[in-house]
This record gives structure tokens, sequence and C-alpha cells, in this order.
């Protein structure tokens, strides 16, 4: 049998885009990176792991705030080189700016407008 890392299109720096979607409301909360190691953990684990392209280091989401993300399913794309992450975003933030989402600017007549709440202030999450 092939190891499912196998069937994966990694790119040239051996990493894959990772989308995360809330699995009750379908809500796109972040896009990260994984690498072989993140996505295999994240898979045993049940719990998304990602790789830190800025730090060069594998990354436990909410290890530093607690908003960890349980993941319910793993899904491939067509061309393997995209998953999407089913997850329950617990805390409800998922966002290092204290938001639900990263996706939280809307662009609107030529500018980026703020549309979502800001829920727990970074400070108080990364303190």
């Amino acid at each position: 049998m092939t190891d499912f890392l196998d069937q994966i299109t990694w790119n040239e720096d051996g990493l894959l885009p990772a989308v995360a979607q809330d699995a009750e409301s379908g809500r796109i909360l972040m896009v990260a990176w994984m690498n072989r190691e993140a996505l295999k953990l994240t898979a045993s684990e049940g719990r998304a792991v990602y790789w830190s392209r800025s730090r060069h280091k594998l990354w436990r989401k909410g290890e530093e705030s607690g908003h960890i993300q349980r993941v319910r399913e793993i899904r491939l794309d067509c061309d393997g080189d995209v998953i999407v992450l089913q997850v329950e975003q617990l805390g409800g933030i998922a966002c290092h700016t204290g938001r639900e989402s990263c996706f939280y600017r809307v662009l609107t007549a030529g500018q980026w407008h703020t549309v979502d709440p800001v829920l727990k202030d970074p400070g108080d999450i990364y303190s």
C-alpha cells in the first residue's frame, strides 16, 4: 500500500498549502503550510500541525493561544497539491489578530474594509 504522503505533490520547498475550514459553518478560517511531518502529525493526532516558514519549525495551532484546531476531516484536491482541513476551532478564534478568521477584510470600491470584529485582544492572547 502506498503511503498517503507519497501521493501529495509537494512544492519545491517540500511544502503544501493547507486551508483550514470551520466544519460547521464552512467559513475559511486560515491558510498555512505543511511539510510531510506536519501532515503526518495532523493525521495521527487529530489536531492541526503546520510548518512555520518564518520560524522554520513545526507549529501546533493553539500551542501559545490555546485556540486549537481539532481536525474532523482532511481532503486533498484533484491535483494533489492543496489540502482542506475541516476543523473545530476551539475558542472560536483562528487569527492572531483575535478574530474568528484571517479573512476579515473585504474589497469594496477599490479599498479594503475590515468587516469582522476583534473577539479578543491579541495582547491578552499572546502575553
